[in-house]
Formats: structure tokens, C-alpha cells, sequence
């Protein structure tokens, strides 16, 4: 049955509209038009209609989230990258086995509560499987793919192959099977171009970390610094597997997220933008693991494609895409306050959808209708984006491909 939805304000990509009505129809934006002329044309169509200054808004989307250490509340080190890698590893057993599926689940309806109607879930083992297909949002589920050892190639992409097949038997609509990359250090070359062979031949979405930390940009560089230490004690490695740029041009022609890119050259700036690759930007957890933040005038100046994201609650203390637009906005105090205040907002919403694939993240004829009802307290104005980050507006509503959730 088609719905028609009547909230006070509708935020689209030309402007705040009054007066206008939003057509859903198996799932999809049909129409966006004056609210009389979808009343008069859908007189059979449920109807829902909002209270005054009410405002409908694109679903959140946070594209780079961990949902397998969501116990971690204060059993790792925070401050420095290597500490904290070291508490991963310390207390890594533990934490899986405390966060079982209820405990994945409140995450998830945690996100969903902030209004988080999609979101990429980085699987490392799996374990997350069951609560995100029993989710309520799109989850594109990047099966992750680790080893930097050519010994252990074939059981680990064995493993990885059997994780994404079981990704691609269960499905439901909203759940997208994808493929991640761990990252230069830790995966061996041969194994990411088995990975990406399989990618492109199924047009799977792909994301990486790179250029996290201090120590991944010493150990690439120079074989050297604090990963150096890590890899002969856990691997007996001695040098890395691939250069920086070495990984990268595994890339050419799989448009890929890469979350992080703190510690990026400009030669590599560069070849993300070249390439068409977008940046998955984590203001807290880079905050957390001390390893400074990116460079986001920069990458806004050189017009790249960046979008925000949480990471997971190994690094954060919430999965909430509301927290983290407002610590970006603080801390990226160079960057004209409203401007910045707009493009946070793009970077959750559209900037994310392009980034994982999906025709999601705006309010638009033709799209996903994944949307949020916000209850403003005044009628918004021309300072409407940085008053949604600044104040915690009541979510009165979230639709979920056109469903109420």
C-alpha cells in the first residue's frame, strides 16, 4: 500500500520545503510534491501527518562501524595506537565472548535510536552475522579479510570465502554482502588481489583502513617504529609486506572507502583522488587512539569525496553519528563554522550512501525512502544544519524502506 507522509518541513537537497507531502511505494520515493496535489492524486494511500515543525530528514548512515567488540567499555587502553592494539590483544578473548548476540543487538538498536537507518558493519570473524541480518536497518556487511603471512594465504582466504558465502545465502532485502581489506600491514599482497578479483567480479563494495597511525606510516615507510617491535614479537616479520602505494594501486579501478587516512602523503591524496576513492572519517576514534586528526580542509580543498563515521566501540564510547558530527565540528575549528555545519550533515547522509553503493541519504524521487521525523522547537532557518548537530531534536520517527521501525 502507498503512504503518503506529511510533516511540517521536508529537508531536500534543494532546500527546506513547506507545504509538500512525500509519496512512499514499496519501499521508494515516488514523489515529492505540494501536499494537496499527492492527497488529491492518492486519495487510497495511507496517510500519516506530523505535528507543527516537525522536519523529515534523511536516515543516518554510518558506514564504518566494528559491531563484534561491542563490550568494551573500559577493558582497553586508550592514548596511544599501540597500547591500545596490545589491550585488543590482551583482552581479545574476553570480549568475544562477553558480546553474544544480545549484546551486538543493543548496539545496533542504539544506532538505530540516534537515527542510524544504515550502516557498514566490518566483520573480522563473523560472529556478527546473525545480529545484523536480524536487524532492522541496511546493513552492507564487509566481510574482512587479515593475514599478512604468504603461509597461511590459502586457509585465511578459504576462511574469508566461506564468511562471504554465508553472508551472500542469507539474505533479506537491505542486506548487501561486501568485502573488506584489513590494511597494508596486516594482508598479505597476494591475498588482496584474490579478494578484489572476487570484488569486481560480483560488484562487491570494498573498504580498508590506511594510515591510521604514526607507527603503520614508520613501518610502510622504514621498517621501523613501534610496529616493528609488534611484528617480530607476534610474527617474526622483519619488513612489511607492501608499501604504501604498493597497496594502493591494488585499488585502481575498485572504488574503494578508506577509513581513517590520518597520516596520508600527498602523493597519496592524491591517488584517492584520482582513483575515485572516498575517505570514512573517525574524529573520536582518532581522538581516543592519539593519532591526531585527518586533514580535512585538505581533503575538502582538493575536493575528495569524505564522509563521517564512529568506528567501532572498541574506539568510542557510543556508536552515535549526532556525537560525532558535533566533536567534528569542534575540532576542526580552521573550516567556516556553517559550511562545515552543512557538509557533516552531507557527509552521513548522501556522502555516505554514494561512498557504500546505495541510492540512499537524500530525500529525492527515485531513492530509498530510509527517513527520519525530527521534532524542531521553531521553525528552522538558514542555520538549520548547525542547530540539528548542536541540539538533541526528539526523533519522533524512522522509516526504514518506506517502514516504520
Amino acid at each position: 500500500m502507498k503512504k503518503v507522509v506529511i510533516p511540517d518541513y521536508i529537508y531536500t537537497p534543494s532546500g527546506v520545503l513547506k507545504n509538500h507531502a512525500v509519496l512512499i511505494h514499496d519501499g521508494i520515493i515516488e514523489q515529492i510534491a505540494l501536499k494537496s496535489r499527492v492527497l488529491k492524486e492518492n486519495k487510497d494511500a495511507e496517510v500519516l501527518f506530523y505535528p507543527k515543525n516537525s522536519l523529515l530528514f534523511p536516515g543516518l548512515i554510518n558506514a564504518h562501524v566494528h559491531i563484534e567488540f561491542s563490550a568494551n567499555k573500559t577493558q582497553l587502553s586508550y592514548g596511544d595506537f599501540i597500547s591500545w592494539l596490545y589491550s585488543v590483544i590482551e583482552n581479545r578473548e574476553d570480549l568475544i565472548a562477553e558480546c553474544d548476540l544480545s549484546c551486538m543487538t543493543r548496539a545496533i538498536d542504539g544506532m538505530l535510536k540516534s537515527g542510524i537507518t544504515t550502516f557498514g558493519a566490518i566483520s573480522s570473524h563473523g560472529m556478527d552475522l546473525d545480529a545484523c541480518l536480524l536487524s532492522k536497518q541496511n546493513v552492507v556487511f564487509f566481510n574482512e579479510l587479515i593475514g599478512s603471512q604468504a603461509g597461511m594465504a590459502d586457509v585465511l582466504f578459504q576462511d574469508f570465502m566461506q564468511r562471504l558465502k554465508e553472508s551472500k545465502r542469507r539474505q533479506r532485502r537491505g542486506f548487501y554482502p561486501a568485502v573488506a581489506i584489513h590494511s597494508p600491514y596486516s594482508v598479505h599482497p597476494i591475498l588482496i588481489e584474490k579478494a578484489l578479483d572476487v570484488a569486481k567480479k560480483e560488484g562487491l563494495c570494498v573498504t580498508a583502513h590506511f594510515m591510521e597511525s604514526v607507527a603503520e606510516r614508520e613501518w610502510l615507510d622504514h621498517a621501523k617504529g613501534d610496529f616493528a617491535r609488534f611484528f617480530a614479537e607476534l610474527l617474526k616479520q622483519e619488513s612489511p609486506v607492501s608499501s604504501s602505494m604498493e597497496f594502493l594501486h591494488k585499488f585502481r579501478g575498485v572504488k574503494t572507502l578508506f577509513a581513517h587516512v590520518v597520516k596520508a602523503s600527498d602523493e597519496e591524496y592524491a591517488f584517492l583522488k584520482e582513483n575515485g576513492h572516498a575517505i570514512a572519517h573517525c574524529p573520536i576514534s582518532n581522538r581516543l587512539l592519539g593519532n591526531g586528526k585527518l586533514d580535512l580542509a585538505k581533503v575538502d580543498g582538493m575536493d575528495m569525496e569524505w564522509l563521517l563515521a564512529t568506528d567501532g566501540l572498541s574506539s568510542n564510547y557510543g556508536l552515535d553519528l549526532w556525537e560525532e558530527m558535533k566533536v567534528a565540528l569542534f575540532m576542526h575549528s580552521e573550516m567556516p563554522l556553517h559550511d562545515l555545519a552543512k557538509k557533516l550533515l552531507d557527509s552521513v547522509t548522501i556522502n555516505a550512501a554514494k561512498a557504500l553503493g546505495l541510492k540512499k541519504g537524500v530525500l529525492q524521487e527515485g531513492y530509498d525512502a530510509d527517513m527520519l521525523v525530527i521534532q524542531l522547537e521553531n521553525s528552522p532557518t538558514e542555520e538549520l544544519p548547525l542547530h540539528l548537530i548542536l541540539h538533541r531534536y526528539d526523533i519522533v520517527e524512522r522509516y526504514i524502506l518506506g517502514e516504520r521501525v
